[in-house]
């Protein structure tokens, strides 16, 4: 039969050991949550002019160091902190295309326009095009905004327009582009899935 001074310390160690366990799922799931927002929030930066995608970079590889070094060396899970790298870049590839066009397709501005010019500059394609109202104002649009085959000179089009005013203008999908939308956010849902998965298994199983 135990001491009362043992039945104090067992039942110590009992009552220790629950918030602790719930301290750790609690930190995990902040992880495993925190991650895979920050790497979509640096995708989404990427589709801002001008200064938009240096931050989404600096974002991205910031979130591709702290998570690999808390997930492999803090809580010594390398396979965890490998899917959570791997995944993670992948998520900002797919997040943040899929995004904006959901974005312009659902709230984007309908203006008609004309195609002026179709031309390759370094192995990409650009598209300049004149708004057919207003003030026939030109843009000048590139394979991020859906400058591709499809589009031609002299053809007419409408354009997406950002209500904002912050995104750059985007063309219409061409005809084997049908459903490529829902394709690309179900892709990004999964890979949040995985690397906030993964993130939060490593802490859960951390060492």
């Amino acid at each position: 039969m135990g001491t009362p001074e043992s039945v104090v310390v067992t039942e110590g160690k009992a009552a220790g050991a629950a918030p602790s366990r719930v301290r750790r799922w609690v930190n995990s799931l902040v992880w495993g949550l925190s991650v895979p927002l920050a790497f979509t929030v640096a995708a989404w930066l990427a589709q801002l002019p001008s200064v938009g995608i240096y931050v989404g970079v600096v974002l991205a590889l910031g979130t591709f160091a702290v998570a690999a070094t808390v997930a492999g060396g803090v809580w010594h899970r390398a396979g965890a902190a490998v899917l959570v790298s791997c995944g993670g870049f992948a998520l900002t590839l797919f997040a943040g295309p899929g995004l904006y066009e959901l974005y312009m397709k659902t709230l984007g501005e309908k203006v008609p326009a004309v195609v002026t010019k179709v031309e390759e500059r370094d192995d990409k394609r650009y598209c300049t095009v004149e708004e057919a109202t207003g003030g026939h104002a030109v843009h000048e649009i590139s394979q991020q905004q859906n400058c591709f085959d499809h589009i031609k000179p002299r053809q007419r089009v409408t354009l997406r327009q950002d209500p904002m005013g912050v995104l750059e203008p985007r063309l219409p999908d061409g005809p084997d582009q049908e459903g490529r939308t829902g394709l690309t956010l179900a892709i990004s849902a999964g890979l949040f899935a995985v690397t906030g998965g993964s993130m939060f298994y490593a802490g859960q199983r951390r060492r």
